[in-house]
C-alpha cells in the first residue's frame, strides 16, 4: 500500500501531461467528420507524441500501482488527474483558472474518488461468456456511434460549438476506455495459457482494435475543442464505464450498506455539481480566448476630451 499512492500519483500526473500535450498537438487540426488517418497526420507533431509516450507511462505506473494496492485505493487516487490538468491549464493557458473552476474540478475528483470508494466493486468472475460480450459490445458501439453522430451534425449546424463537441467526443471517448479497460480484465485472464492460449482467444483481437479506435477518439475530442470541455469526460466516464461493466459482464457487485449508498449518492450530487458549475466556466469558451487589453493614458484621453463642436 505503501507503494501504490506515490504510483497512482505519477500516474495521474503522466495522464494530465499526456492530455496536455495531445492537446497542443492536435488544437490546429479539426476534422470536418470522421477522420481516420487524423492519428497519422497528429504522429508527425513532437508535442503529440511526447504525449502518447506519457500516455503509456501514465498506463504502466497505473497498472504497478494496483499491483500494490487494491482498486478502492488507486482508483480515487487517479482521478486526481483533472486537478493536475487544471494545474497545467493555470501555468501554460492565455486564461486565468478561477477560483470557482477549482473547486468544480474539486468537486469532480472528489465526487468520483469517494463513489469509486465507496462502491468499491468486487466478488464475480475472471471470466465473462461471449453473449455478454457480444452485447456489451453492440451497446458500447452504438454508445459511441450516437455520440459521434450528435457532435458531427452540431459541427454541420453550428460552427462555433467546439465546447459542446468536445464534450460529446471526450465522454464517449471515456466510454470506449471503460470498455477497454473490461477487455484487459478478460484478456488477462487468458494469459496463463501462453502464447497459444492468448493469440487463440478474440480478446487479444478485440483489445488491439478497441484501443486504436479509443486513440482516434481522443485525438478527435482533443481536436475539437477546449481541453476543459473534454477532460472530465475522460476522467469521469472511464472508471464509471469500466465499473458498470464489471457488474454486468463479470458479475462484480457494488456495497449496498446504507452508509455505502448514502456515500454513493453524497458522490453522484458532487460529480453533478461539479460538471454543472465547469459547464458554465470560461474556461469552456477556449483555451486561447484574447484578455481585455488595458486602455492606455493616451485612449483615455482621447476619450475624455471634451467635444469643441
Amino acid at each position: 500500500m505503501e507503494k501504490a499512492i506515490p504510483l497512482a500519483l505519477l500516474a495521474s500526473i503522466f495522464t494530465a501531461t499526456s492530455s496536455i500535450c495531445q492537446r497542443l498537438g492536435a488544437k490546429e487540426s479539426q476534422p470536418s467528420g470522421l477522420d481516420v488517418w487524423l492519428v497519422f497526420r497528429l504522429a508527425r507533431r513532437p508535442v503529440w507524441l511526447l504525449g502518447i509516450a506519457s500516455m503509456i507511462l501514465g498506463f504502466v505506473f497505473q497498472v504497478t500501482a494496483l499491483h500494490y494496492g487494491a482498486l478502492a485505493l488507486v482508483q480515487p487516487i487517479l482521478a486526481l488527474e483533472l486537478l493536475f490538468v487544471f494545474g497545467y491549464m493555470a501555468f501554460l493557458g492565455s486564461r486565468t483558472v478561477r477560483r470557482r473552476d477549482w473547486l468544480a474540478a474539486a468537486a469532480m475528483c472528489a465526487g468520483l474518488g469517494l463513489f469509486l470508494f465507496a462502491a468499491s466493486p468486487r466478488g464475480g468472475r475472471q471470466h465473462a461468456p461471449p453473449s455478454l460480450w457480444l452485447l456489451a459490445g453492440l451497446l458500447t458501439l452504438a454508445v459511441v456511434l450516437g455520440g459521434l453522430a450528435v457532435a458531427f451534425s452540431l459541427q454541420r449546424r453550428s460552427p462555433r460549438s467546439e465546447p459542446q463537441r468536445a464534450a460529446i467526443l471526450g465522454a464517449v471517448t471515456g466510454i470506449s476506455w471503460g470498455f477497454v479497460a473490461a477487455v484487459i480484465k478478460e484478456f488477462s485472464y487468458h494469459l496463463g495459457g501462453g502464447l497459444t492460449g492468448i493469440f487463440t482467444n478474440w480478446s487479444v483481437y478485440v483489445l488491439i482494435g478497441a484501443g486504436a479506435a479509443s486513440l482516434l477518439l481522443a485525438s478527435h475530442a482533443l481536436a475539437a475543442g477546449p481541453l476543459a470541455a473534454s477532460q472530465p469526460g475522460f476522467t469521469i466516464l472511464d472508471p464509471l464505464a469500466a465499473s458498470l461493466l464489471g457488474l454486468f459482464l463479470f458479475g462484480e457487485h457494488f456495497q449496498a450498506a446504507t452508509e455505502d449508498l448514502a456515500l454513493e449518492a453524497l458522490a453522484l450530487a458532487l460529480l453533478v455539481a461539479g460538471v454543472t458549475a465547469l459547464s458554465h466556466s470560461h474556461l469552456i469558451v477556449g483555451e486561447d480566448g484574447a484578455k481585455p487589453v488595458s486602455e492606455t493614458n493616451d485612449t483615455r484621453a482621447i476619450r475624455e476630451r471634451p467635444s469643441t463642436g
